[in-house]
């Protein structure tokens, strides 16, 4: 399935979740088995010849994406969840959204220095999220090896805030 089709299975939600928002849905997406099955593979297809051990999913949809591209790769997974959801130690990381602040955390022991990591997360919008993410990685000592997401909201140039890293995406809005 091309590229171009899949975008067309993703819907905007207006005004969601504040007014002057206009949200990106992929659950559209991710009800059709044939479309998953190729979001899946455009997003793992650039990384096939990297020596990466663990891919590192953004709660919640970074899970549903990024979960199947470790089994089938044979890498193993780590999520990255919101504040209060992990029972371990953990370390935290404070971002902004374009609609408010979070945070986002990982478990202490989740990464070994140096292991290689793919970040995943299903859209990239201001880059708060995955920059947040990407210095929770860094904290741990993490090799990112890169980030892919499934869209990219270009116009908002959320790319800028993300590391000097490598990132591929999908589809680009």
């Amino acid at each position: 399935m091309d590229n171009e089709k899949l975008s067309s299975l993703i819907r905007d939600v207006p005004d969601f979740p504040k007014p002057g928002i206009s949200y990106k849905d992929i659950t559209t997406l991710l009800k059709e088995p044939s479309a998953l099955k190729s979001a899946i593979g455009a997003m793992v297809k650039p990384f096939l010849n990297d020596k990466i051990e663990l891919v590192v999913g953004i709660e919640s949809r970074g899970f549903i994406l990024g979960a199947p591209i470790a089994i089938e790769l044979g890498w193993g997974f780590v999520p990255m969840r919101k504040p209060g959801k992990l029972p371990a130690e953990k370390l935290s990381q404070e971002y902004d959204l374009e609609y408010g602040s979070d945070s986002i955390e990982i478990h202490a022991d989740a990464i070994s220095a140096g292991q290689k990591v793919l970040l995943v997360d299903d859209v990239l919008a201001t880059g708060g999220t995955l920059a947040a993410s990407c210095q929770l990685l860094d904290k741990l000592e993490a090799e990112i090896v890169g980030i892919s997401v499934l869209a990219e909201l270009g116009f908002l140039q959320g790319r800028k805030k993300l590391p000097d890293c490598r990132f591929e995406t999908v589809i680009d809005y």
